[in-house]
């Protein structure tokens, strides 16, 4: 995994030369099937983004997403752009970043009606909490004189569609305020770029300015005025999470040299005195009656490695024989950990690449474990650097 770089996509042009705008020194970076990005640092630090268009859409955006992520393998996958507000809650200008994701148009059509059939994606826990906590401090918005009040984060559900929406009496419209009114907007591309983000394991956040009501008031001129300054309140909210995304990471990810020297000191120590017997122990958490000691020891090649896997899947299992992990996600954590294993032990540069996305979907799939998200992120480190 790259610790220092983040992906952040948009959907128009318009939104693209926002986020770019806060760019230092771009560079084009070609895939292999002809995609562009741009790759630059975010103004005044060192978080690196690589930047992407694509297109209206969600298929579109599923695919570039994807493409994104097996080029980058990034800290997390941004999606940034405008939207249309469903209520009053969310004002011209604000950003809205999702708490989840509805693929509104999934259905099914019988003799009494059309039934919903929605699916959802909710936004990685840590990537909300970052979120919530850069709206708290406030202090990410640009200082343009002349307009107006500063924007607001918005927090909640938002509806991804096929369609653009621009009415509030419409079929639509009706169908999205019976199934969905907790959404707070509405946009065309946050579900494919969810759910390449689930099948990857990479962290999604879905951050949009609102530029219209999408409810029949949408027009070319307002679209002149507000969604310059809606993709501008985007992109300044989007870059500044991108820059707290790396800085967390890169205090996970410690620096190979940092993490043997942390791995030479002693985690567990025992002194028995000859009065008290007393013990002390360095633990890495503690659980009811039962202490767990967090320990990571330095990962130097492939057999290394496997033993590191080894050593997880017990710990794995433990979780899941304590009910702390249900059987559905323990059976898909243990298919991950095979891939992993078995890429691992093929010991060339393209299996590390697998050992590592497997790996990273591993840690979407135990993210609310933290004694296991400790245990795993050296492991996803060591498998990149195989590579």
């Amino acid at each position: 995994m790259s610790n220092d770089l983040v992906v952040i996509l948009t959907a128009l042009n318009l939104e693209y030369q926002a986020v770019r705008r806060k760019l230092a020194s771009p560079q084009v970076h070609r895939h292999e099937r002809g995609t562009r990005f741009e790759v630059g640092i975010v103004q005044g630090t060192s978080c690196r983004v690589a930047l992407g268009l694509t297109n209206k859409g969600n298929h579109s955006a599923a695919v570039i997403a994807e493409r994104a992520i097996q080029e980058f393998s990034p800290v997390a996958v941004l999606f940034v752009g405008v939207a249309g507000a469903l209520w009053d809650s969310a004002r011209l200008g604000d950003v809205v970043m999702a708490t989840h994701v509805y693929a509104y148009h999934g259905g099914t059509s019988e003799d009494d009606g059309l039934k919903a059939r929605p699916r959802v994606w909710e936004a990685a826990h840590s990537i909300s909490q970052l979120g919530s906590h850069l709206a708290r401090v406030n202090d990410w918005a640009d200082d343009t004189p002349g307009h107006g009040r500063p924007p607001q984060v918005r927090f909640g559900a938002i509806a991804a569609g096929e369609v653009v929406q621009n009415s509030k009496i419409s079929a639509e419209a009706r169908w999205i305020r019976q199934h969905y009114n907790d959404a707070l907007a509405i946009e065309m591309e946050a579900a494919g770029v969810a759910q390449a983000g689930h099948l990857n394991g990479a962290p999604v956040a879905i951050i949009r300015g609102i530029s219209d009501r999408a409810d029949g008031t949408k027009s070319s001129a307002k679209d002149r005025n507000w969604q310059p300054r809606a993709a501008a309140n985007a992109a300044a909210f989007a870059t500044r999470l991108a820059v707290e995304l790396v800085g967390e990471q890169e205090q996970i990810d410690m620096p190979q040299a940092d993490r043997a020297h942390a791995a030479d000191r002693t985690t567990e120590r025992v002194s028995n005195t000859a009065h008290n017997s007393t013990i002390g122990i360095m633990a890495g958490s503690v659980k009811e009656s039962s202490v767990y000691l967090k320990t990571n020891p330095k990962v130097t090649g492939p057999a290394d490695l496997i033993t590191g896997l080894d050593d997880f899947h017990d710990h794995l299992k433990r979780h899941h024989t304590e009910s702390a992990l249900d059987e559905d996600t323990y059976r898909e954590a243990l298919t991950e950990l095979g891939f992993a294993r078995q890429a691992v032990r093929e010991n060339n540069t393209e299996s590390s690449k697998r050992a590592t996305m497997a790996l990273k979907r591993l840690r979407g799939l135990i993210a609310d474990f933290p004694e296991l998200m400790a245990r795993l992120s050296p492991l996803v480190v060591a498998a990149g650097d195989l590579s």
